[in-house]
């Protein structure tokens, strides 16, 4: 996507072949910054405290941490320690054991001395695929707002609400509820996005407003309270969010709040879609509320919040009363009751284990989770 006329990825190899730059998103939305990642630590650490985020772009990050491990100790213990610590970043993201999983099956037999060339340019595969299923996705979600469009009349604007960030920010680029939203735009059609702030991190405040802005797409930053009250007044065609993970049934995991807008729509008849990459897909869970581990992260991200003054400092304040403790869950769970279709690079498909399994069935079949994660998991 475009930043100030320039095309940029999310992630990309730098120029001397071995390090890794990144866009930085927590110095979002008043800097805009690129990191350069020179070791799988760095790598762990980019993820770990959000420099990046979204399941695409934790994969994508991850396998470049295995490369970056490769280039400086490509032994069998230099590839187990790198796919154990960038495990144990963050526990949701389904993406993230993926990318691990692809990068050590596909190195663990070779010879040492090709370890790196092979693993670099398999990350290097993971990121060009992404931005594919990405565009993909959006052709297919096209439709959709095509069609919302054509009901609507001539003119007509198609307001659409989204939640936390899962536009080329969250991904390698396009992003996977935005790819819809920006191939609307550039085809001409009426698009208004909602954005909900999202809360605590305001992701959808200081990511998703950004994006759009840079690309020229109208749109209104919200409370995250709003949904329902806009809903309720007609002031909302479709809902559309993306997930971190999307159990074989076709529940699915995304930033907190998101069950409560498909509550919220399914109450009002409004549609509710999920787009998401097949990668995303967790053919070894079937319920999301049970079996998905929801990641709970510090309560400074609730209690303190961080912003520009006049005189333009950048700075982070205390909003919670003193003494108080804050319970701070990433996650929730959308039942498949409550979807409306899940928008894939495959096509538009029911949120149901059947027609998962029938539009993705090389994943589907045999499905198991790695002893690794299990091991995790046990720990």
């Amino acid at each position: 996507m475009l930043v100030d006329g320039k095309p940029y990825r999310t992630i990309w190899l730098n120029e001397d072949g071995r390090s890794v730059n990144i866009i930085d998103q927590t110095r979002f939305p008043h800097v805009f910054s690129i990191v350069t990642l020179r070791s799988m630590k760095a790598a762990a650490v980019a993820i770990r405290t959000m420099q990046v985020r979204g399941a695409p772009l934790i994969g994508a990050t991850a396998a470049y941490g295995v490369a970056l491990q490769m280039a400086e100790d490509p032994s069998d213990g230099g590839l187990d320690h790198a796919c154990r610590t960038l495990m144990a970043t963050r526990p949701t993201a389904v993406n993230l054991r993926w990318a691990i999983d692809e990068m050590r099956t596909l190195l663990k037999d070779l010879p040492r001395d090709k370890r790196s060339a092979r693993a670099y340019a398999r990350a290097a595969e993971i990121c060009d695929e992404d931005v594919a299923i990405c565009a993909a996705i959006g052709r297919n979600g096209l439709e959709i707002v095509r069609g919302i469009a054509a009901r609507k009349g001539p003119g007509a604007t198609v307001n659409i609400l989204t939640h936390c960030n899962a536009g080329w920010l969250a991904t390698v680029d396009w992003g996977t509820a935005t790819a819809p939203i920006y191939m609307a735009h550039d085809a001409g059609i009426p698009v208004h996005v909602w954005v909900d702030e999202t809360r605590p991190r305001n992701q959808g405040a200081a990511l998703t407003a950004w994006e759009l802005g840079r690309h020229g797409v109208p749109h209104t930053v919200i409370p995250d309270n709003s949904g329902g009250h806009l809903m309720q007044h007609g002031q909302v065609d479709m809902v559309i969010v993306g997930t971190d993970r999307t159990t074989a049934s076709g529940d699915v995991c995304n930033k907190i709040g998101t069950y409560l807008k498909a509550l919220a729509a399914r109450d009002n008849d409004v549609p509710f879609y999920v787009a998401l990459p097949s990668p995303t897909i967790d053919f070894t869970i079937d319920d999301g509320v049970r079996e998905i581990p929801i990641e709970e992260r510090a309560g400074e991200e609730v209690s303190k919040i961080c912003g520009l003054t006049r005189d333009g400092r950048i700075e982070t304040v205390s909003i919670v009363a003193d003494g108080s403790p804050v319970a701070n869950h990433a996650f929730d769970v959308t039942p498949a009751r409550l979807i409306t279709a899940l928008i894939t690079e495959r096509g538009v498909v029911a949120a149901d284990k059947d027609a998962l399994s029938e539009m993705f069935p090389e994943r589907a079949v045999g499905a198991v989770l790695p002893s690794h994660e299990k091991e995790a998991g046990a720990a």
